[in-house]
């Protein structure tokens, strides 16, 4: 080891620079430098050797291994004490490679890992003889490994081949059979398309035959649903001259059912006031004026009666009403435009229809007010309670509308018929209606 020391001076005064190890050299020599790191004395380490050689011995190489070797290559005495620890430690080996000689058997790596920390003679030619053997490895690697790839694509391609083979085998089998299936098809193809035919000809006349029988099965049911029609006509217009005639019996039967119930409301109430319900009109002349008028004379030659009540008389009106189960008949325009014609028919209505309601609860007579027909009529209020309000239909006059209800009434009963119209109180008088002028309502209104 003193000779490699000595040898090693001789080198560096010459000053030739450190050779670039091979990685597998480099990584050898920090494994062995961290081998034997713990067993140099600590004080000849510099502090971070020392933290280094503190670690376990499988982390030194690991995190310590660039601090490592740049020690080596900087601290000749740290890496001659490494040399010494580990020569010491290779034995046989170590003595060789002191003495320059690389045994045969020797790893070539371990040799240039030796060579570059004991620095003997000639250790650069070790070195560069472990980087040809390591490079010629590495290449005789790469060589057995394209060589391996190689036999692996050759036996993967022969497989190939024979697996191609053996599905070429299967796919002519295949074919064969797919030829044999295809011959089968065609010859039941052509039994199926004589099937076919033969079955086309007989729908074809299964159609004609239907559509015939459609055609005669639409024509009776056309005659029938013809006949049904007329039939139903026929039933519909029984069912509505039945209607009508049951509707015109039942109208009739309640008209003489009314009239015969107001008929014989009069006449149970008629005992109560005979002499009153006589329904005598009053007359301009009594029998005392009679005999006054042809034997004596009046003074200032009036022969009116005292007694005598006229059509316009509100207290004759008030007698009329009073009968039992008097009906009161106003000719509504009749009286509104002699009252009170200044303004707008709406108004007028309004104003006759609320008076008559007052009027109907004094006297509990049934009251029915006519108006001439029935369009543009707007604002009308709700009819009060007793009061009946009619307008004529179009076509008809509320005078005509009068008379058809004066002629409903059963005889015997009141009817006062209000209307200052003379060809109205003529006609209504022919049927036993009591006429009275407008002015009589007009008057008995405006008393309240």
């Amino acid at each position: 080891m003193e000779g490699a020391v000595s040898g090693e001076n001789s080198d560096e005064t010459d000053f030739i620079p450190e050779p670039i190890l091979p990685e597998p050299v480099r990584q050898r020599v920090i494994t062995m430098t961290a081998s034997v790191l713990s067993g140099l004395p600590q004080d000849e380490l510099n502090v971070p050797l020392r933290k280094i050689a503190k670690f376990a011995p499988n982390r030194r190489a690991r995190m310590g291994g660039q601090v490592i070797a740049a020690h080596l290559t900087a601290d000749s005495v740290f890496r001659q004490r490494v040399g010494q620890r580990v020569l010491a430690d290779s034995g046989e080996l170590g003595l060789a490679v002191l003495e320059g000689i690389s045994p045969a058997a020797a790893d070539p790596v371990e040799v240039a890992a030796l060579a570059y920390l004991a620095r003997p003679n000639g250790w650069r030619e070790l070195i560069e003889t472990a980087d040809t053997a390591v490079r010629a490895e590495s290449e005789s690697a790469a060589v057995a490994e394209l060589v391996a790839a190689a036999e692996t694509r050759a036996l993967r391609a022969e497989h190939d081949r024979a697996v191609a083979r053996t599905e070429a085998e299967k796919l002519r089998d295949e074919l064969a059979k797919i030829h044999r299936e295809m011959a089968q098809v065609r010859e039941e193809s052509r039994g199926t398309a004589k099937a076919l035919r033969e079955t086309q000809g007989a729908l074809k006349k299964a159609t004609d035959q239907l559509s015939a029988e459609k055609g005669r099965i639409a024509k009776n049911a056309s005659d029938h649903d013809a006949e049904l029609k007329r039939l139903r006509a026929k039933l519909a217009e029984a069912e509505t001259a039945g209607s009508s005639v049951r509707q015109a019996a039942r109208d009739a039967r309640q008209v003489d059912e009314a009239r015969l119930w107001l008929l014989l409301e009069t006449i149970g109430q008629a005992a109560v006031g005979l002499r009153r319900e006589l329904a005598l009109d009053p007359v301009d002349v009594l029998p005392a004026d009679a005999v006054a008028d042809a034997h004596a004379e009046r003074p200032g030659g009036s022969t009116a009666s005292a007694r005598a009540q006229s059509t316009d008389d509100p207290a004759r009106l008030d007698q009329l009403l009073a009968l039992p189960k008097a009906h009161l008949l106003v000719d509504g325009y009749n009286v509104t435009k002699r009252g009170y014609g200044e303004i707008s028919l709406e108004q007028q209505r309004s104003r006759l229809i609320a008076g008559l309601g007052g009027l109907a609860a004094q006297t509990r007579a049934e009251v029915t007010v006519v108006f001439d027909g029935a369009e543009s009529v707007h604002g009308l209020p709700p009819a009060p309670r007793g009061v009946r309000v009619l307008f004529s239909r179009k076509g008809e006059t509320a005078d005509e509308l009068i008379r058809r209800l004066v002629r409903a009434e059963p005889a015997g009963r009141p009817i006062v018929v209000v209307s200052s119209d003379r060809e109205v109180a003529d006609g209504v008088r022919r049927h036993g209606a009591y006429p009275m002028a407008a002015d009589s309502l007009l008057r008995r209104l405006s008393r309240g």
